[in-house]
């Protein structure tokens, strides 16, 4: 199973990166987890949309190729960065690559709340007309995970909570399954 993960954070020592590379080594058996590069994204210019540079056809083509998509998102302002709002916002266009794709949401955060805010927003921007992804079903399928600082090793960069990496294994196989049956 391929799948793309996009990254809502640039930071080089990013929760939610970290949080995407635990996933690629842990799940590495069970899915291939492709992370896209979303930082060399122009922004988007409609005057482009239908001949976009070289970095937004492959990403679109990496989105299309996939049979799913995990978005990682911090929490800015209470909602998703500009930078994955972006890359959304190229792949709603023309080809409208996320349309029907299976979606499975999480992010990480210093604060309590998780990304609880951010991700409801990022559901609202996957059933936008030109996005019409099919969001792992929420009521128990959320994965905010809070006082991130406190669940991942400094040395390693892994997420390392016992309790957090349980609860993950269950929704990464919920996510698999959904995708078996969207498929």
């Amino acid at each position: 199973m391929n799948i793309v993960v996009l990254v809502g954070s640039l930071r080089k020592e990013s929760y939610n990166m970290q949080l995407a590379k635990t996933m690629q080594e842990r799940y590495k058996e069970k899915m291939n987890l492709e992370i896209a590069d979303i930082r060399s994204l122009p922004h988007f210019d409609q005057d482009e949309e239908n001949n976009p540079p070289q970095s937004v056809k492959e990403f679109k083509e990496a989105v299309s190729n996939a049979d799913g998509v995990v978005i990682i998102t911090p929490e800015y302002n209470w909602s998703i960065p500009g930078v994955l709002k972006n890359a959304l916002d190229w792949a709603s266009r023309v080809d409208k690559v996320f349309i029907g794709k299976p979606v499975m949401a999480l992010g990480a955060t210093m604060g309590m709340l998780g990304t609880v805010r951010a991700q409801m927003h990022l559901r609202e921007i996957l059933d936008a007309p030109g996005i019409q992804a099919r969001i792992l079903p929420p009521g128990g399928n959320e994965v905010l995970i809070g006082f991130a600082h406190q669940k991942f090793d400094e040395q390693s960069g892994q997420l390392v909570d016992e309790g957090t990496l349980n609860f993950l294994d269950s929704k990464v196989e919920a996510f698999i399954d959904f995708v078996k049956s969207q498929n």
